[in-house]
């Protein structure tokens, strides 16, 4: 179970949880299938940080750690919070597509509140840590991690910020600010570099609220696809997808990555899936040939698939970036 929660969202029954054990139950909880993303952010700052000559792994580590669980408080926030304010009642989107342990009568609200005060307070003990060993500049970065942790469920979320916020999040304050915290330099193509997968964590949350846009309308929850209308919220993570590719050129015609990273290129297939699908708008029903177990996800069924295999491509030109860059200070 621990494998599977971390590939997918599984659906499971209450008489299924009664037998599961802390650890499945929290991974189901957190959502521990979508934290790659967070894992693959603080990755980018890692192999940046060795590229650089600045890596240490404890301290990588500690702020691996500390991200995963951030990302993972946020996400039993998000479920106490629209659980509170009567979002997910109803067979709401979120109740459709996994399990909600609030709503499905997994845990109690006492329950799910101790496992994200937990959670987040080892994710503020690192932070804490990681601001001690490194200096008062970590302070600013660890009270954004806490400020969307928070915030980002009610009110960013419903006043068309989510998105942004995400693409926030995912590149600069993980990617650049992980950066800092594990080689105490500030550089901004550092933040540039890590914007291309930031877009790409943006598109899943962009895709999601596309998929739930009717929803989110009634429910009076205003993410930027319920503000600009379904046909330009698709346009706008096409436009994002393109523009992921568009910065790893960018960055290797001016020299900040070897050739090698063109390997993301790899990822195209995926793209053109990704591309035909947000072309036309979502079909009211599925789909004969579309997986029973993914439906209601659409869009963010594919933008993931898209993110996942870009993501790793980039990490592994990202490696080979590290290799190849160390092979020619040797010769």
């Amino acid at each position: 179970m621990w494998l599977r929660a971390l590939q997918v969202i599984p659906r499971i029954t209450p008489a299924e949880w009664g037998r599961l054990d802390l650890v499945s139950r929290w991974l189901i909880a957190s959502r521990g299938a979508v934290l790659v993303i967070t894992f693959i952010s603080a990755g980018i700052a890692g192999l940046l940080a060795i590229r650089d000559g600045g890596f240490d792994l404890g301290t990588w580590l500690l702020v691996a750690a500390g991200l995963l669980l951030a990302h993972a408080t946020n996400n039993l926030i998000n479920d106490l919070t629209d659980h509170a304010r009567g979002v997910d009642r109803d067979n709401y989107f979120r109740a459709q597509y996994g399990p909600h342990p609030l709503e499905h009568g997994l845990m109690s609200r006492r329950e799910l509140v101790t496992y994200a005060a937990l959670t987040g307070l080892v994710a503020l003990l690192i932070g804490a840590y990681l601001v001690v060993m490194r200096g008062p500049l970590t302070l600013p970065l660890l009270a954004a991690g806490a400020f969307f942790v928070l915030f980002y469920t009610y009110p960013l979320k419903y006043i068309g910020l989510g998105e942004i916020a995400v693409l926030l999040v995912w590149g600069p304050l993980m990617i650049a600010g992980a950066y800092y915290v594990i080689t105490g330099r500030v550089d901004g193509n550092v933040a540039l570099a890590g914007l291309p997968y930031a877009l790409g964590a943006t598109t899943v949350i962009f895709g999601k609220h596309i998929d739930k846009i009717d929803d989110d309308r009634v429910k009076g929850i205003h993410t930027l696809p319920v503000i600009v209308g379904e046909r330009p919220a698709r346009a706008i993570v096409a436009a994002m997808f393109v523009l992921q590719y568009a910065l790893v050129i960018y960055l290797v015609l001016t020299g900040f990555f070897t050739p090698v990273l063109l390997v993301v290129l790899l990822a195209l297939p995926k793209l053109r899936d990704a591309l035909a699908i947000y072309r036309a708008p979502k079909p009211k029903t599925r789909p004969a040939a579309y997986p029973a177990d993914t439906w209601p996800l659409y869009y963010v069924a594919y933008a993931f698939a898209h993110n996942r295999r870009y993501g790793l491509l980039f990490l592994i030109g990202l490696v080979t970036d590290v290799v190849v860059r160390a092979l020619l200070r040797v010769a």
